[in-house]
């Protein structure tokens, strides 16, 4: 499909960490094998449509500042058509082998559902072509339920049964487009389901209402065939002051208690773990010890900030320990590292969205291969394992299998074992090693 350039900038290329070119990759080689695998298949990167093609620069204190060519016309359907065209443009040159979106993100919502789903129609028709032409993929698709004024109280937790139905019909549509693009997961975000005051909320029925809306939208995938892996994007607050998915280990409680465990695991945000006072390793801990790790919004934000600022990551020691954590737990599996990431409001040229995006698949790149050597050396797994040693064997084991009581404990400790001895955690000693580690 040949389409005109939207871009100047070139097709990014991997140069190696010597290169001096700000438009080359310095250390993520999409070809390089680790293991019978390429980079490319590793790390899965993904570009977010909202923020890169739909985002304008603005904030609470002023409208957008960024102002793409490709958005001038009359008609909003072929508009959101050639914006597409240089969305895919710059997928193939920034070598990304996956995009996400929200439906609303890629066509315009119409006067009524039945329009919006038009629309929605003839943009995935056009998505559907850039995909089997760029070899692109879609790592999966979500719906809008935050943006719309009808959803100022919630979608699935709106006091209206009204909104309730009308946030169904519009999973429903966004979970057929899902499937027809080949979009291997889907997100539930709940950007509204929370409350701002307890004032006029009744809480429990707002999470059975919720929890109803998630079993209806299993059932409508196995209905239509949809065997894509379903994801909860957990978030504490903002747009909402508290939100039901507040963190992961929340999101794990909440779908254990209304028996969704089986069907759901988590697209952890590093934002939106920073929010919630959490590193971002810790909530992929959390995720990986309950087998629920699914995918990552790789993003960042700012320490002097209180919210979402969504910039791009490129702490490579936070990234190396959350690498370390992702290898541990088998990697992602469908999910894949997707660039939930802005550009910063001054930063108005096209060049900008090719620099920001080569920071962070640099970033990634080398904290996988450093994490990679880190657990090779298995310094740090040994300390860890021999910490733990005492639950190897003997009466730790029988605790771990519970053959222990505190009967048997009680007397093991007045007859033989006595008072404890204090062992160091030593945690000064290992940060010197991952220091060394990041930059031997």
């Amino acid at each position: 499909m040949k389409s005109k350039s939207h871009f100047t900038v070139p097709a990014i290329r991997y140069e190696g960490p010597g290169s001096a070119n700000p438009l080359a990759f310095r250390h993520y080689d999409p070809a390089e094998v680790v293991e019978g695998r390429t980079l490319k298949e590793h790390l899965r990167f993904s570009i977010a449509y909202w923020h890169s093609f739909r985002g304008v620069g603005a904030d609470p204190f002023g409208p957008g500042t960024i102002v793409r060519p490709w958005e001038s016309g009359q008609d909003p359907v072929t508009v959101a058509k050639v914006r597409m065209d240089a969305a895919f443009e710059f997928f193939q040159k920034i070598q990304a082998p996956f995009w996400c979106f929200h439906d609303r993100d890629i066509a315009p919502e119409g006067r009524t559902l039945a329009e919006s789903n038009r629309n929605l129609d003839r943009i995935v028709a056009h998505a559907k072509a850039l995909q089997k032409a760029t070899g692109v993929k879609l790592l999966w698709g979500t719906a809008n339920l935050f943006s719309n004024p009808r959803y100022m109280c919630g979608a699935a937790t709106n006091p209206d049964a009204h909104v309730f139905a009308y946030a169904a019909a519009q999973v429903k549509k966004a979970l057929e487009v899902t499937l027809e693009l080949g979009g291997q997961n889907y997100v539930f975000w709940g950007g509204r389901e929370g409350y701002e005051t307890l004032l006029n909320t009744d809480l429990k029925r707002e999470q059975d209402h919720l929890a109803r809306f998630l079993h209806l939208a299993v059932d409508y995938a196995k209905a239509i065939g949809f065997k894509g892996q379903f994801l909860i994007e957990p978030k504490p607050k903002e747009p909402t002051k508290h939100q039901y998915d507040f963190d992961v280990a929340s999101g794990i409680a909440f779908l254990r208690t209304y028996g969704l465990e089986k069907h759901f695991k988590f697209n952890i945000e590093t934002n939106h773990a920073t929010l919630a006072g959490h590193s971002f390793q810790h909530e992929i801990e959390v995720a990986a010890a309950a087998g629920m790790l699914g995918s990552i919004d790789a993003n960042a934000g700012d320490q002097l900030l209180g919210w979402d600022t969504d910039q791009f990551n490129t702490d490579v020691r936070e990234l190396t320990l959350a690498m370390l954590s992702i290898l541990k737990a088998g990697g992602l599996g469908t999910g894949g590292f997707n660039f939930d990431a802005k550009l910063r409001r001054p930063s108005i040229d096209p060049e900008d969205l090719f620099h920001a995006h080569i920071g962070g698949m640099d970033a990634y790149a080398l904290a996988f291969k450093l994490a990679r050597r880190i657990l090779a050396e298995g310094t740090l797994e040994e300390f860890v394992r021999a910490r733990y040693a005492s639950f190897d064997a003997g009466f730790g084991r029988d605790i771990e299998q519970g053959r222990a009581t505190f009967q048997s404990l009680e007397k093991l400790v007045l007859t033989k074992l006595g008072e404890p001895k204090p062992r160091s955690g030593k945690q000064e000693y290992l940060e010197n090693l991952l220091m060394s580690s990041l930059h031997g």
